[in-house]
């Protein structure tokens, strides 16, 4: 059975660093894109695919964040940089399985808090 858990959230200050962690288990092939949600899962944070090949983040991230993944496992990273208290939000991990599908599964998130 397919699983997607989050780690890495907290709390810091405006200006702090966090690194988003998303354990991917169960798949019996590389997924083919995976990406990091927030509000609710209504923005596309950053998403990754054709084997980490292509990357997209939404503008308010660029420049801030970056995604990758581990080939290996297929664990998915975040690394925020320069956070903002308008990055505050529950983060969810989601995976793609083909190209064409939907964002079919979901990790239950972690929370990033950045105070001002």
């Amino acid at each position: 059975q397919v699983q997607l858990v989050e780690s890495g959230g907290g709390s810091v200050q405006a200006g702090g660093s966090l690194r988003l962690s998303c354990a991917a288990s169960g798949y019996t092939s590389r997924p083919y894109s995976m990406g990091w949600f927030r509000r609710a899962g209504r923005e596309k944070v950053a998403e990754i695919w054709r084997g980490g090949s292509e990357t997209y983040y939404t503008g308010p991230v660029k420049g801030r964040f970056t995604i990758s993944q581990d080939n290996a496992d297929y664990t998915l990273y975040l690394q925020m940089n320069r956070l903002k208290p308008e990055d505050t939000a529950m983060y969810y991990c989601a995976a793609k399985r083909s190209d064409g599908g939907t964002w079919s599964d979901w990790g239950p998130g972690t929370q990033v808090t950045v105070s001002s």
